[in-house]
């Protein structure tokens, strides 16, 4: 009787997720990743430069060369930039179509997470249990809507991966060769997203595998097959850049690759341990089940699949470690084989009963909830980050915090029934958080709102200038053009000025006065500049007296009129 009691609930449970998994993985994508896309403003550097750079490429027609407001831009291939353009292009110059990409992708990502965990595991529960933790990983449920090439880049590497399973794991010649052609696209595709570690990933994985598995013949045979529909996916745009700019492989190859992983003075450099706490940040809210999950995959890596997903997670996160230039959404590949591995043991440990790490789990975010809401309780009261004008946002906040407080209450409550709960938090954290920052944040990371606001009368001045690269990008945006004068700054763009074509795009402080001075005889100029340092406060009181000027925060908008000659 026991038996059979025990068996009665857990097919019922099969029947139902198997029933409603997908439509709810569906409904959440939409609420938390698609309805929250047009919720707040462009963030820089890397929204406002991604959305100017498919901008100008969509208005331009140059499908081939990467240009930031009409300056080479080098620092990436072009396929990430072919994805937001044709997000812009369906949906419009507008928020959404900028961040469609993203979302898209990462909603792949997690279809990708359900397909494998159900060739990995042939459990309904274990594939939705991958597929749900996959989609509320912190890091991966916020990038989703963010306008970035990670998302993308992330998918064409697993993508390769699950291809790479799949071709390990077919039992037909037709299936085998379909698997490793797939692989070879996604490679090819994740080349001219990021560059050259797309390539090297898979391989990465495959070699160790296949030398455990002793399927080396196997990946000689039928790899070729992989190397040559990535060269064919590659080719036709690798010899077009370097007809139309010969001197991108060079610095793509040199300053993107080997510079940064080796030089000291690389873009973002960081400590080796770096990324271990920031695999618990972008675990959250299922850190506290990484270590059991991992030591439990460890306890069982001579199981190929097992052994599999360690190889995934454990070798590109080496890798990572050991290059010098470092950000946290470099080890969204190898988030992933966690997800899968994680589903595998939350569903043991659900079948078996123990529910002691799961309640731990729950225990450790409600902490968290708790010593939020105590902060920004303080922080308001002693030194106030929201202006008494903006209750709305406060209150965004504290619904965030008491509903990742609640979520996971529920997880530490019931921790077998309701071990899904902190998903819900996350995702009303993601949908409601970009909406809920206060205006000293938004004024400095999002100038396109303040830009927006006063678009009609910048659109009017025949010359632009800017102070900095990310108000400039976002004004190259708002109006689609990308003639934006830089005044007194060069940063990323420093190699697209360098050439001779590039001439009296920037201006310094030595200069501004007479530069003003000849624009304003051609027209109207408007300006946009940053004033949060000493330096960018001297470089706005160089500019003349006189025009319109509107202020918020560290950012003002000026537009002075034309002048006649003396």
């Amino acid at each position: 009787m026991e038996s059979m009691a025990g068996v009665v609930p857990c097919n019922t449970r099969t029947r139902g997720v198997e029933r409603w998994a997908i439509p709810g993985l569906i409904l959440a994508f939409v609420v938390f990743y698609l309805l929250p896309l047009m919720s707040h403003g462009l963030w820089i550097p890397d929204e406002t430069r991604y959305a100017q750079i498919s901008q100008e490429m969509l208005h331009s027609g140059n499908w081939v060369a990467p240009h930031f407001m009409g300056l080479r831009y080098f620092e990436k291939p072009v396929a990430g930039y072919w994805m937001i353009a044709i997000g812009q292009a369906v949906f419009g110059d507008n928020l959404f179509g900028v961040r469609i990409a993203s979302a898209l992708s990462t909603g792949l990502s997690v279809w990708l997470a359900w397909l494998i965990a159900g060739r990995l595991w042939h459990d309904p529960r274990k594939r939705f249990a991958s597929a749900l933790l996959y989609m509320s990983f912190g890091l991966v449920a916020g990038q989703a809507g963010y306008a970035n090439l990670d998302p993308q880049f992330t998918f064409w590497v697993n993508l390769s991966l699950v291809a790479l399973w799949y071709a390990f794991d077919s039992t037909t010649r037709r299936a085998r060769i379909g698997a490793w052609a797939v692989l070879g696209v996604a490679c090819g595709m994740g080349f001219m997203t990021k560059g050259f570690l797309a390539w090297l990933l898979p391989v990465l994985i495959a070699a160790p595998y296949a030398l455990w598995q002793r399927r080396v013949k196997e990946v000689l045979s039928h790899g070729p097959l992989a190397i040559l529909v990535a060269v064919a996916v590659c080719l036709p745009w690798a010899l077009a850049i370097h007809h139309q700019e010969p001197d991108f492989w060079q610095f793509f190859f040199w300053n993107e690759h080997v510079r940064r992983f080796s030089a000291a003075d690389a873009q973002h450099t960081q400590p080796w341990w770096f990324y271990l706490p920031i695999l618990l940040a972008a675990s959250l809210p299922w850190a506290a089940l990484l270590p059991k999950t991992l030591m439990d995959a460890w306890k069982h890596k001579r199981q190929p699949a097992i052994g599999f997903l360690l190889l995934w997670m454990l070798l590109p996160l080496a890798i990572f470690s050991m290059s010098k230039g470092k950000l946290p959404t470099y080890i969204m590949p190898c988030l992933l084989p966690l997800a899968l591995l994680m589903g595998r043991a939350v569903v043991s440990w659900i079948e078996q009963a123990k529910g002691r790490t799961l309640r731990i789990n729950g225990l450790l975010n409600v902490l968290l909830a708790v010593a939020g809401l105590v902060g920004l309780a303080y922080l308001q009261f002693s030194r106030p980050v929201y202006e008494n004008t903006e209750v709305f946002s406060l209150s965004l906040v504290y619904i965030v915090l008491l509903g990742w407080l609640l979520s996971n209450a529920l997880q530490a409550l019931r921790p077998l029934l309701l071990w899904a709960a902190p998903a819900m938090g996350m995702g009303v954290l993601v949908a409601l958080l970009p909406a809920a920052m206060p205006g000293v944040i938004i004024n400095s990371k999002m100038p396109d709102q303040f830009i927006a606001e006063h678009v009609q009368e910048l659109s009017q001045a025949r010359t632009l200038l800017s102070n900095d690269l990310g108000a400039a990008s976002a004004l190259s945006w708002r109006l689609g053009r990308p003639d934006i004068t830089l005044y007194n700054s060069t940063g990323e763009l420093k190699y697209g000025l360098g050439y001779a074509d590039s001439a009296g795009r920037q201006v310094d402080m030595d200069s501004i006065d007479r530069w003003m001075k000849e624009a304003r005889l051609r027209g109207s100029v408007g300006v946009v500049m940053r004033a949060h340092s000493a330096l960018e406060t001297h470089e706005v009181e160089l500019l003349p007296l006189g025009g319109k000027r509107y202020e918020r925060g560290d950012l003002a908008i000026f537009i002075f009129p034309k002048v006649q000659p003396e």
